[in-house]
């Protein structure tokens, strides 16, 4: 069969609804877990037993669980207790659990990392541990982090594939939709390999740029 790429023409509209929806999931699942990393990275390194603990264990869940196992269970298990959410909805909080158990784990390496006499010089000058936190602390461990949290950011990404087994419609469920109506699978499966690789490689652009921004004090001052 010859390789013709120009019988999806036609189908170039759906697939780009498709991409759009992928992306305003993804973004929102970004968002979602970064929120959750910081919140979970602070408390892993609480002088909380407490919250020590019910973070270690939320982690050690949701990162030794496969994610489609995951979706499942927000999508199909929820609804036999009561809980219904649509599948949207759905897919952006499971990939925001499932990411901000990664996200935590950078964070708190970048928390860890930080010199500790910078820690106890802010101690000294008698700033509040929740200013400590905000001020300092954090900013330096995501400064730390962006590259690490860009690779968690470009999983969640590829990820988000696996929304079209909940008849979400995202870009792969739109590019299966349209493989089964032409008949063509190559030519659409090469179209989706291709979007993937665009989307992630413009991502992997976007966190180099953001750690040269972020970091170039330090890069000013080696030289």
């Amino acid at each position: 069969m010859k390789f013709d790429l120009s019988i999806l023409a036609k189908h170039i509209p759906f697939l780009l609804e498709g991409a759009w929806l992928t992306l305003q999931a993804c973004t929102l699942a970004v968002i979602g877990s970064l929120v959750l990393g910081l919140a979970v990275g602070a408390m892993r390194t609480s002088a909380s037993p407490l919250l020590n603990r019910v973070a270690a264990i939320y982690v050690d869940i949701f990162r030794n669980i496969p994610f489609i196992v995951q979706l499942f269970f927000f999508y199909f298990g929820l609804p036999e207790i009561g809980i219904y959410i649509d599948a949207f909805t759905t897919g952006v909080v499971a990939l925001s659990i499932a990411g901000g158990a990664f996200t935590s784990d950078v964070i708190r390496s970048g928390i860890l990392a930080i010199d500790p006499g910078v820690i106890e010089a802010a101690q000294v000058s008698g700033l509040r541990k929740s200013t400590i936190f905000r001020k300092i602390i954090l900013p330096i461990a995501l400064r730390a982090s962006i590259r690490p949290l860009g690779s968690v950011f470009i999983n969640l990404i590829l990820t988000s594939s696996i929304l079209s087994t909940i008849t979400l419609n995202e870009l792969t469920g739109s590019a299966k939709i349209v493989a089964s109506n032409t008949f063509r699978p190559f030519e659409v499966y090469f179209v989706l390999l291709v979007a993937y690789a665009a989307l992630t490689y413009a991502v992997s652009i976007l966190i180099g740029m953001l750690h040269r921004h972020l970091n170039r004090h330090q890069q000013e001052g080696a030289v």
